[in-house]
């Protein structure tokens, strides 16, 4: 493919494993002025997946806005996408997913959602924490399954959110509800069984989903966008953006 689409990923979904569903130019977790410098590519699409955010500055809005204005899709899925999407699909960025679906209906609104701890970009970007989103569907899940009251389900969710992004994991959890003792034992034991079969991982259902969409988007041609503004060239954005279209790519 000559001009291939950009995805960029980090620790929701191994490179390796993402390659088998898209043949595609894989990046790093999107920080701001990446996708700037991706459209440099005249990509077929953008995918974003995954971003930075808190100590790096986060991908910007208006980025995903210039892309589209130059006809190149954007899409978006599972983490720092689905935030983006949820923000920007009346403007044509096309979301996936059940985390972004919950985003854009306003279930969810907390970044926090979606945010993880990760290892190096040398060792695939390991999760060092558990997503909140993939803590409510296997609380979720395990309630269909009777292993958990809906008051049981309930309390460990809010223990979990109330943890930092960074603490959170079931280990952390269950231990803070065996601790506090409003969870019954017998519930608690049985999820702690549970969980080695039956823990989900939505970010990575998400993200393979969309993966899967572009990919037979792609080879059915009609990969497209049409956005509905006026690209609008500000003081600010002319700031930012001839730095980057001066680099080398």
């Amino acid at each position: 493919m000559s001009n291939p689409v950009i995805v960029f990923l980090g620790p929701t979904l191994p490179v390796s494993a993402a390659r088998k569903v898209l043949n595609a130019d894989f990046r790093p977790p999107v920080a701001q002025g990446d996708v700037l410098r991706a459209v440099q590519d005249n990509p077929a699409a953008i995918i974003i997946i995954d971003g930075y955010f808190g100590n790096v500055p986060a991908v910007w809005h208006k980025e995903i806005l210039f892309a589209m204005a130059r006809g190149i899709p954007v899409f978006g899925a599972a983490s720092m996408g689905a935030l983006r999407a949820a923000e920007l699909h009346t403007f044509g960025m096309e979301g996936h997913g059940a985390v972004f679906q919950a985003f854009a209906d306003g279930r969810l609104e907390d970044d926090d959602e979606v945010a993880v701890t990760h290892g190096p970009a040398e060792l695939g970007y390991p999760s060092l924490s558990e997503a909140m989103v993939n803590i409510r569907r296997t609380l979720s899940d395990a309630h269909a399954a009777a292993i958990l009251s809906v008051e049981g389900r309930r309390r460990l969710e809010e223990i979990a959110k109330d943890l930092c992004y960074r603490d959170r994991n079931y280990g952390r959890v269950l231990r803070e509800a065996e601790e506090e003792g409003e969870v019954d034992p017998f519930e608690l034991s049985a999820f702690r069984d549970w969980l080695t079969i039956g823990r989900a991982d939505q970010k990575r259902e998400d993200a393979v989903s969309l993966l899967t969409h572009v990919r037979d988007t792609l080879a059915s041609g009609t990969l497209s966008v049409r956005p509905i503004y006026a690209f609008e060239h500000t003081a600010m954005w002319e700031r930012v953006a001839r730095p980057a279209s001066a680099m080398p790519v």
